[in-house]
């Protein structure tokens, strides 16, 4: 029978230390996470929860370099972030915005090419399933408000914070690259089967609510406790549907081909 390992991210805020006094305030990260968790217990995961101070690099790191150790062909690592996204410089060409995307953990960024080389620690089968509730590209910005936000928060850390932390802890941030492989290069060498569906296009934010961010609560209702079915195409589609033109959900598709962990329900173990 297939095992099911999950890990589900929430941070309602980050350590200022880090980034230049910002803590990233938001209000529905913990909960999104909580929610999504929930879901995958239900389903039959066995479930892990990092929320805020606990949602650090070195732990999540570990958390999914745990998962790839434990899981084989036919085994799936369900994988959820409820939070900011991020960018800095791209230092080895492999993006053409010239920025990488990031996850805004609670003592630093996890760049997208780490997250790509740990997808590529897992072995050749294993079915990866991520859903990333956040502002994830660098491309982002050109659709930044110009005036003052109403409404639920964006989850994006500020273009100024981003270029403030990146000077702030360049060596650092540079040093974690150049022990990675680029995104794209791990993309192609990847052999489990990933699935990403994240909360908006590259250039659209990602809301924050009042209960869940705008993404995992519509994603809750398309799911309706297990009663939705269909596909992950489909799954994607019909969140996409109750959603507004200014927010919708990107499918992203990497690593190994596998025609029948596409055709499954979502959250399938």
């Amino acid at each position: 029978r297939p095992v099911g390992l999950s890990l589900h991210i929430g941070l309602n805020k980050v350590n200022p230390a880090h980034y230049g006094g910002w803590d990233g305030a938001l209000n529905a990260c913990e909960a999104d996470a909580k929610d999504m968790l929930a879901i995958a217990r239900a389903a039959g995961f066995k479930a892990t929860q990092r929320l805020t101070a606990t949602a650090k690099a070195a732990t999540i790191i570990q958390d999914i370099k745990a998962a790839a150790a434990k899981l084989q062909s036919g085994d799936i690592f369900l994988l959820t972030y409820s939070g900011h996204g991020g960018q800095m410089p791209d230092t080895n060409g492999d993006e053409p915005d010239n920025q990488d995307e990031t996850w805004v953990l609670f003592d630093r960024q996890l760049v997208d090419d780490e997250l790509f080389a740990l997808f590529g620690t897992f072995a050749k089968g294993v079915r990866i399933f991520v859903l990333s509730d956040s502002c994830h590209s660098g491309t982002v910005t050109r659709a930044m408000p110009t005036g003052p936000v109403t409404g639920p928060a964006p989850r994006l850390m500020p273009p100024a914070v981003a270029a403030q932390t990146y000077a702030a802890h360049r060596r650092t941030y540079d040093k974690i690259l150049a022990a990675v492989p680029a995104r794209a290069a791990s993309i192609q060498a990847t052999l489990a089967s990933v699935i990403l569906i994240s909360g908006c296009q590259d250039n659209q934010l990602s809301l924050d609510g009042p209960r869940n961010g705008l993404f995992t609560g519509t994603l809750r209702a398309v799911w309706n406790n297990g009663r939705f079915t269909g596909n992950h195409r489909r799954f994607r589609d019909q969140i996409a549907a109750r959603m507004p033109a200014y927010q919708t959900p990107n499918y992203f598709v990497a690593g190994g081909s596998n025609a029948a962990f596409a055709a499954q329900k979502p959250f399938t173990v």
